[in-house]
């Protein structure tokens, strides 16, 4: 009989918010499947649990990820975990989901902190709507593409930056939004968590200095009804050719490009194959 793929949540920082359920899944399963064995070992020892681990991580993933599903098939039962939050949000859990889904492999999910939903929630910003974007690319042009794509975007948007690239990110963000509301959300539950609440043009000028450190969440305001304008059939296909050089394919660009600017996706799609 097969077994079960366990998705557990894990602290994004204070190791107390590890739930008593997810302990109970990491104590129980036969293996974990870690992104940095050496992380999860020290969430291990803090609980006093004692597992066989097997790394699970971007770069071998495919490898991986048919072994711990073989396994699983054979009936053993595993945990997919992060180095913090949950696995699968930015991260190549997703991958394995997806290979379990395939496979009919049985798949559970263990709630824990999530960075994104925790800084929106401190934001000050709206938060009935809102768009997870993840990471930007840390290339200028492809950064400035995605972000292009999202200037008529009504819903609050959220990211996630390292510090590094904080002020070129903060740059881009005044120079294509303009003056918008803006919270840097900085070590989310670790003892120096900071919610800067601010603006674009604020943060551009003042944050330009690499000052701000640690693990950092951008929410940024979405735009206001007033400002959105009309697009054009050649704005929604420009709008789809840029998903596609993102790596989207042209019916699911389309999709997306029609979603955002209300036009239909067989007309943008038409255009976009002649």
């Amino acid at each position: 009989m097969s077994g079960t793929l366990y998705v557990t949540g894990t602290p994004i920082g204070n190791l107390s918010d590890f739930s008593p359920r997810a302990a109970q899944t990491l104590s129980e399963v036969d293996f974990i499947a870690a992104e940095d064995t050496r992380v999860t070992l020290k969430l291990l020892n803090h609980l006093g649990i004692k597992k066989p681990m097997v790394s699970y991580y971007e770069h071998n993933r495919r490898e991986r990820g048919e072994m711990i599903c073989a396994r699983i098939e054979q009936g053993e039962n595993c945990a997919i975990v992060t180095d913090a939050g949950m696995p699968c949000i930015s991260d190549p859990g997703e991958d394995l989901v997806k290979l379990c889904a395939e496979r009919g492999i049985k798949t559970v999910v263990i709630p824990g902190p999530s960075a994104v939903v925790s800084a929106l929630a401190v934001s000050g910003l709206p938060t009935g709507r809102f768009t997870f974007e993840g990471f930007l690319s840390v290339n200028k042009k492809s950064r400035g593409e995605h972000l292009k794509t999202l200037l008529r975007e009504k819903r609050t948007m959220i990211f996630y930056e390292a510090p590094h690239k904080l002020p070129a990110t903060l740059k881009d963000f005044y120079d294509i939004f303009g003056d918008r509301k803006l919270s840097i959300v900085r070590e989310l539950t670790k003892i120096h968590e900071e919610v800067i609440r601010t603006t674009t043009k604020l943060a551009a000028e003042q944050l330009a200095d690499g000052s701000v450190k640690g693990e950092i969440v951008l929410v940024l305001e979405g735009a206001a009804e007033e400002t959105i304008d009309t697009y054009t059939l050649e704005d929604a296909v420009e709008i789809a050719r840029q998903l596609i050089a993102g790596g989207e394919r042209a019916t699911d660009a389309a999709k997306q490009a029609a979603s955002m600017t209300g036009l239909k996706k067989n007309e943008i799609y038409r255009e976009l194959i002649v």
